[in-house]
């Protein structure tokens, strides 16, 4: 049924929004005029799956819920921030199957994870889920200085991983795990979520590609947070283990500066950290600032810890990207004019200015990155581009200038 052009009743077809995202073939071609068999079906998909490959693109084989012919089995494994949940939703959304998980510490996360996961099975060792070799993907969200290890322990053992970030918090962690890459071949992905989970970012990324602002030359993103100081672990407020706030939060912006700046590399022009609400936690950042230059453009990157409690979420979460021909804005979790609910986008080129609500447009970076577990490419992220975003953000966290209670 899903080959008849005004049938959506019963019919397994993707919805609108899949089908304005990528190019769908074979759903919504035939009047309901005409015939239709299995044959007549597969003899289309091979002329089509040619052309494609003539085009040099991938054909990808999907249902509305993105069934593989192998289902994906996952596991988690370090759980000490709430992150998890957003990773765990992403892959279960395409049905894979959620194995067992396993963490060192009992804490709020893990006793959430009890509550929401009580069918799954928590490990007492970690060698029990890294020794079963049915598991494709495992996901990490342990304490940041931890999550290196993990990775390495995980890739090891045959594993491909998707991290929480930071993905790492020093130089030399990031160094194994580029050797670890090389020896075991396995994939080493981080989930930004500050993009890969914002529907506005994708709808940006559409606009970009149809030349709406023409070639992007700058980004300036705006990473604030609202510090819920009672919820916190400590490790949240002890930078040699969480890496420090341009490490953390700002590996998020840097990760937006360099995919649309299409940069391969960059350097860090400057960078500061200070302390100037929290004089009682020592080690702890609530102010970041970067200046980034790249190949292809130039970025500005602002986080902290300030987010008012007047605010109806965590943080007003914004990213500005200028083109030669116009320029985006997103509002990514909430609009202080006032408009409700969340993924604002504002378009301004040539030939308009206007207020777009992305609020539905699709995520792709976790049906991506299962495909490409399945299939050993790189089209959820490029591994040297995850590896560079992490290198710039632990440069720019040991080379910050440290202002107020730091200084």
């Amino acid at each position: 049924m899903q080959v008849y052009k005004d049938l959506r009743i019963l019919s397994a077809r993707p919805d609108k929004f899949a089908e304005n995202d990528v190019d769908h073939k074979l759903y919504g071609y035939i009047s309901g005029k005409h015939r239709c068999s299995a044959l007549m079906w597969s003899e289309r998909a091979i002329l089509e799956i040619n052309l494609a490959l003539k085009k040099k693109v991938v054909p990808i084989f999907f249902q509305k819920k993105l069934s593989f012919m192998t289902k994906l089995k996952i596991a988690a494994m370090g759980v000490e921030h709430r992150h998890i949940f957003g990773q765990l939703e992403g892959m279960l959304n395409l049905d894979c199957e959620f194995v067992g998980w396993w963490t060192e510490n009992d804490n709020r996360i893990s006793k959430d994870l009890e509550k929401k996961f009580p069918e799954i099975k928590r490990e007492k060792d970690k060698n029990t889920l890294l020794n079963n070799n049915e598991i494709d993907l495992i996901l990490i969200a342990d304490i940041p200085a931890k999550r290196a290890d993990l990775a390495i322990d995980c890739m090891n053992a045959g594993k491909d991983v998707m991290l929480d970030k930071p993905g790492c918090i020093s130089l030399e962690q990031l160094q194994k795990i580029k050797n670890t890459i090389d020896k075991t071949k396995q994939i080493y992905s981080i989930d930004f979520s500050e993009r890969f989970e914002v529907p506005s970012v994708e709808m940006a990324v559409k606009l970009i590609k149809k030349g709406e602002i023409g070639k992007v030359v700058q980004t300036i993103g705006l990473g604030p947070h609202r510090l819920n100081i009672d919820t916190r672990p400590e490790w949240f407020f002890d930078d040699e283990l969480n890496g420090g706030i341009l490490c953390d939060i700002a590996s998020h912006q840097i990760d937006q500066f360099l995919f649309f700046t299409e940069s391969n590399s960059a350097e860090i022009i400057s960078s500061s950290i200070g302390n100037f609400s929290n004089p009682n936690k020592t080690k702890m950042q609530d102010f970041g600032e970067i200046l980034i230059h790249g190949d292809q453009g130039q970025g500005y990157i602002r986080v902290d810890w300030y987010t008012p409690d007047a605010l109806p979420n965590w943080g007003d979460g914004r990213l500005t990207i200028l083109g030669t021909e116009g320029y985006i804005e997103l509002r990514k979790y909430v609009d202080i004019a006032g408009r409700k609910g969340t993924d604002h986008l504002f378009l301004v080129n040539k030939n308009r200015y206007e207020y777009i609500d992305a609020s539905n447009q699709p995520l792709s970076y976790f049906r991506n990155l299962m495909y490409d577990v399945l299939n050993r490419t790189e089209i959820a992220m490029k591994q040297d581009h995850c590896l560079e975003v992490m290198r710039l953000a632990i440069v720019a966290q040991n080379s910050a200038k440290r202002l107020g209670n730091l200084s």
